[in-house]
C-alpha cells in the first residue's frame, strides 16, 4: 500500500455556509468515488480558500457530509491573493493510502475549476 495525493477544487457560486458544506461535500465524495477510496483510506486533508470566502471553514464544511472522517486530520489555510485568480474556489490535497499508481489518481476539478488544471482534471 502506498501514500498517494490526490488534489481537487471547486469554485462556489456564493460564498453562503450552506452552498459551501454541499460543494465542499460533493468535492469530496468525488475524489472518494473516483478513486475508489474510503473514509479509513485517508491520513489527512489540507483544504485552502481563496480570501473571498469568509462564511465557513471547508474542514468543517467536509465534517458534515455523512462520511466517518472524525479521525482524519483537517486543515485550513487561506490561498495566496494573486490579481486575476478565480474568485470562490476551495481546494483540497488528501493524503491516501491506496494501492493505485500515481498514474491512475483522479484528481477532481469540478464546475468551473477544471480550467485551474486542465492537464490533470479529470
Amino acid at each position: 500500500m502506498a501514500v498517494r495525493a490526490v488534489r481537487g477544487a471547486v469554485q462556489l457560486e456564493r460564498d453562503e455556509a450552506g452552498h459551501m458544506s454541499e460543494q465542499v461535500g460533493d468535492l469530496l465524495t468525488a475524489v472518494l468515488e473516483r478513486n475508489g477510496l474510503d473514509a479509513d483510506d485517508l491520513i489527512s486533508i489540507w483544504f485552502t480558500a481563496t480570501p473571498d470566502l469568509h462564511s465557513d471553514f471547508p474542514a468543517a464544511a467536509a465534517r458534515r457530509i455523512g462520511v466517518d472522517i472524525g479521525d482524519v486530520p483537517l486543515i485550513c489555510a487561506q490561498e495566496l491573493d494573486i490579481e486575476g485568480a478565480m474568485p470562490r474556489v476551495v481546494r483540497l490535497l488528501a493524503h491516501v493510502e491506496t494501492d493505485l499508481p500515481k498514474s491512475r489518481i483522479a484528481h477532481v476539478y469540478l464546475g468551473a475549476a477544471a480550467a485551474l488544471r486542465k492537464d490533470i482534471a479529470q
